[in-house]
């Protein structure tokens, strides 16, 4: 610490100022006393507020992997739906050509009929079973994508949020409805 020439001439014969004399001394005692008391308090509340909030995040992980395994079940199930709806086309087809090979013996007309009608709906089969499976799949996805949705909304919205979003949409009404 720098002393003026003046300010060391009245303090004393040697120009030295008692260390406890000075009130900068204290405020910096006093201060690290008041950040010394705070600290313990101040960090544990820290500490206890991010382990809370890690404990939520590791839930909704878990909550998260536990929705994406459910997922992957409903697709496994879907496309072994849809392998099964193939094999069953091609038994109908492989029982078409056979009836086809009977068929031909007994007339070239009705042969050429009879293979079309039975391929036509071979493929009209494997189409719907295609739609059905897909459908569902969407459906499925929708509804597990809706359920993480609504519980992610109630989770994280509160009601001063959810009140100003339907009061914007409320607001917005006009402009969309004209």
């Amino acid at each position: 610490m720098f002393i003026s020439t003046a300010y060391a001439a009245s303090s004393g014969e040697h120009g030295e100022v008692s260390l406890f004399a000075q009130p900068e001394f204290w405020l910096a005692i006093a201060f690290a006393l008041f950040v010394g008391l705070l600290a313990r308090p101040v960090g544990r509340k820290i500490g206890d507020a991010l382990d809370g909030r890690s404990k939520k995040i590791e839930t909704e992980i878990e909550e998260a992997a536990r929705l994406r395994d459910e997922a992957q079940a409903l697709l496994a199930s879907y496309q072994r739906k849809s392998r099964e709806a193939l094999k069953e086309a091609e038994d109908i087809l492989a029982n078409a050509e056979a009836e086809a090979k009977r068929l031909g013996e007994e007339a070239a007309v009705e042969l050429a009929a009879s293979l079309k009608r039975r391929e036509q709906m071979a493929l009209e089969k494997i189409a719907q079973a295609e739609a059905r499976a897909v459908d569902d799949v969407r459906n499925a996805a929708v509804d597990v994508a809706l359920a993480a949705t609504r519980e992610l909304i109630q989770k994280n919205l509160d009601t001063n949020k959810a009140t100003a979003l339907v009061d914007a949409a409320i607001g917005e009404l006009p402009k969309k409805l004209h």
